[in-house]
């Protein structure tokens, strides 16, 4: 299947670009966003993702647009830098197409997809620790750690007693040996999904250091918008959706609401009443409080939109801080 970009009408009017602006999508993929933007108005788009591949289609794209449109090869926590290489320090919107691309789940060599044979490998940026690698050498209880932290799997206790039990006998290489092995653990879901839907979700996620890298360019976003400036977030998991709504919340200064992580692998635990307001949703601004879905006629055309969610933000004038209290000892 190719790459179909989810909620695109939806980005652009969250979006809302301008003729001499710059937006950063940051999740470039296959490009559809980008290029949906750059046909929006006459604006300057920097696209930025971490995968090899679409840094070649971003090159052609250049090609394409060379005085509007640029590639930049990193993660999200190296934004902040890798803009400034090109002179940039400020930006009218950040677009965030959060997950995997089709494009990444199609080709089997990438190991992302239960339903293709493939090396079990997983990393976007084709460097680093593999999946392989981990259910090769994690003990049980880490591989149980990441499975349910990661992929909210339930049976994450057996799937990683398992993995260890098939390993001894030889050490997983393919998809589908973790795939079959997960089956032969978790039974077919009520709503159809894959069994193994879950663990290769969090092993994607634990290889990639998503959640983190998620936080600090969420962060990137919020220091690096110009005041009326735009935010704009596309989710598939509820972990992703969870963590940019928690973002979201402090950073309109809701007074409920913790981010409890304790784990390395996740964003620090922030007290969302102590953050002074840095964005706003709701009505009058043209940004989403609860975020949009895609419509019936769009799941019919893509299915795999079914998950996503999409958020957006305006940026005020101050930068987040903790709020001065009266009174308050220590």
């Amino acid at each position: 299947m190719s790459h179909i970009p989810v909620l695109l009408p939806e980005m652009l009017t969250a979006l809302s670009p301008q003729e001499g602006e710059i937006y950063v999508d940051a999740t470039f993929g296959g490009g559809g966003y980008s290029r949906a933007i750059l046909g929006a108005a006459s604006c300057r788009v920097v696209g930025l993702d971490r995968d090899p591949a679409a840094i070649v289609k971003g090159k052609a794209l250049e090609k394409e647009f060379s005085e509007r449109f640029q590639m930049l090869q990193g993660t999200f926590s190296q934004l902040k830098d890798l803009l400034a290489t090109i002179g940039l320090s400020k930006v009218h919107g950040f677009v965030f197409d959060l997950g995997i691309s089709s494009y990444q789940i199609d080709e089997a060599d990438r190991g992302f997809s239960f339903r293709f044979e493939g090396p079990l490998d997983m990393r976007m940026s084709q460097e680093g620790v593999s999946a392989a690698d981990v259910v090769n050498t994690y003990s049980e209880q880490e591989l149980a750690d990441i499975i349910f932290r990661y992929g909210e799997e339930r049976k994450s206790r057996a799937i990683a007693r398992k993995i260890v039990a098939f390993r001894k006998q030889e050490p997983f290489r393919t998809t589908t040996q973790l795939a079959n092995l997960v089956k032969s653990v978790v039974k077919g879901a009520k709503d159809g999904q894959n069994p193994a839907t879950l663990t290769f979700q969090a092993l994607r996620i634990f290889v990639n250091n998503e959640l983190i890298e998620i936080d600090k360019g969420l962060k990137i976003a919020e220091e690096c918008l110009l005041p009326g400036g735009r935010l704009v977030v596309v989710t598939f998991h509820s972990l992703e959706d969870r963590l940019v709504k928690q973002f979201l919340r402090a950073r309109q200064g809701v007074r409920k609401g913790w981010n409890s992580s304790r784990s390395r692998h996740l964003p620090d635990p922030i007290e969302v009443s102590d953050m002074m307001p840095t964005f706003a949703q709701g009505k009058g601004t043209g940004a989403s409080v609860k975020g949009i879905t895609p419509s019936l006629t769009e799941l019919r055309l893509n299915p795999r939109a079914r998950s996503a969610r999409l958020r957006s933000a305006i940026r005020l004038s101050a930068i987040s801080q903790p709020l001065e209290r009266e009174g308050r000892e220590g």
